[in-house]
């Protein structure tokens, strides 16, 4: 069984304080926003500050949405960019302009690719996973599949580049245990809390989490006892030592 990249991440950081926060609190991964319009965006300044805190051993995630491989390459080289969150819709639909092709993960080759799906985008009734089963299988076929995909909570089609992610929204856990599996390690995200990822994990079979909004006191700015207790569960649900 292929390992994730992760198993607990934290995201949305926006301050070097914060990086060293959650990463003493045991957390493996660390997120930085670079969609245009979320209030946890960084501008790179700021990024290679927040990087620069985050000790070794701890995975320093680029969050993006839309975004060309060559603008991506560039920002994980001058922040220094462990893995790349893709958090774009699967596939174009209607007038939708926040897409991020499946052909991107071979251009990003040696950045490992973390895909974020939503339950039933581009699926079928009885599948909601179908989308990003698809989605995986085109990027394999052009060259490199993602190492990893992210069950977030659905939006609204037509959604800006920064309500994607991050809202507090949930994810339907049922659904993602029922769903059929797809062939990469899957995380789970989506208005995970303190109080409730231990019921989360339980519930949906995930072997890894994610949260922003839900250790946080204001947008951007994480909670000390929240993170703490966040990660403490998680992992403790999940196992890990």
């Amino acid at each position: 069984m292929v390992e994730p990249l992760f198993r607990v991440k934290i995201c949305g950081v926006t301050v070097p304080g914060d990086a060293r926060l959650v990463a003493a609190a045991g957390a493996d991964a660390v997120g930085l926003n670079f969609v245009a319009g979320s209030p946890r965006h960084l501008e790179v300044a700021a990024a290679r500050a927040v990087a620069a805190a985050v000790p070794r051993g701890v995975l320093k995630v680029g969050v993006f949405a839309g975004t060309r491989a060559a603008d991506i390459r560039r920002v994980a080289t001058s922040v220094g960019l462990d893995a790349i969150q893709l958090h774009g819709h699967l596939f174009a639909a209607g007038d939708d302009r926040v897409v991020d092709d499946p052909e991107l993960c071979a251009a990003l080759l040696g950045l490992p690719v973390i895909r974020a799906v939503r339950l039933e985008e581009g699926g079928t009734a009885g599948d909601p996973l179908a989308g990003a089963r698809r989605w995986i299988d085109l990027a394999a076929a052009a060259g490199a599949a993602p190492a990893m995909a992210l069950v977030d909570a659905a939006v609204p089609r037509g959604a800006a580049a920064g309500r994607l992610g991050g809202t507090g929204a949930r994810a339907d856990w049922a659904a993602v245990a029922g769903a059929a599996p797809v062939p990469v390690p899957l995380a789970l995200a989506g208005g995970l809390t303190p109080e409730n990822v231990r019921a989360a994990i339980m519930a949906s079979g995930c072997r890894a989490v994610d949260t922003a909004s839900g250790v946080e006191s204001a947008p951007g700015v994480k909670d000390a006892g929240l993170v703490r207790a966040f990660v403490a569960e998680a992992r403790g649900a999940l196992g890990v030592m």
